[in-house]
């Protein structure tokens, strides 16, 4: 049985939050605030520092990470990838203009530390959600990445992700 770190990044209001909080074993440890700036008309808090989450997934223990959105959190970002085995970037598909916002995480991630990470395109189920295509386009991420459907909301969803992530976790332990 072995354990894996794991930070699940993306975008402000991508759905980390909601990603960890849906398939987490334990009560996640969330540092949501109220916002208090311009994007208050979109939800009513925010992660400020960090949610953290666990859960066993055949036979192996992730813990989760979620990363604050916003970018004036970022100083979290490095330190919450620190040991870190692979990262998810989680992405709003109905919020095309954020994609390019996702394709800096990536690029931020993996400055950090050279691990494998998935493209997750959240809110599938959304009308005006994006196609996948779409959002390897919007994100440029190339052939050799993996980027998958998911809703957040919803735990066989999430599992899906969590699962295709120890795929590629697996040669990485060999």
């Amino acid at each position: 049985m072995a354990a894996y770190k794991i930070v699940v990044t993306g975008p402000f209001n991508s759905g980390k939050t909601e990603f960890i909080r849906t398939i987490s074993d334990i009560p996640v440890v969330s540092t949501e605030k109220r916002i208090t700036t311009e994007d208050k008309g979109i939800k009513a808090e925010t992660t400020v520092a960090m949610d953290y989450g666990r859960t066993l997934l055949d036979g192996e223990t992730l813990y989760l990470y979620g990363t604050p959105g916003q970018t004036r959190f970022d100083f979290m970002w490095e330190i919450l990838s620190n040991e870190m085995q692979g990262f998810i970037v989680l992405v709003d598909s109905t919020d095309t203009p954020s994609f390019p916002d996702a394709a800096d995480l990536v690029n931020q991630f993996t400055n950090y530390m050279r691990v494998p990470y998935l493209i997750v395109a959240n809110k599938t189920d959304l009308p005006g959600a994006a196609k996948l295509a779409e959002v390897r386009r919007g994100t440029k991420a190339g052939g050799d990445v993996t980027v998958m459907p998911c809703v957040a909301t919803q735990k066989s969803s999430v599992r899906q992700v969590l699962l295709q992530m120890l795929q590629l976790l697996k040669p990485e332990r060999a």
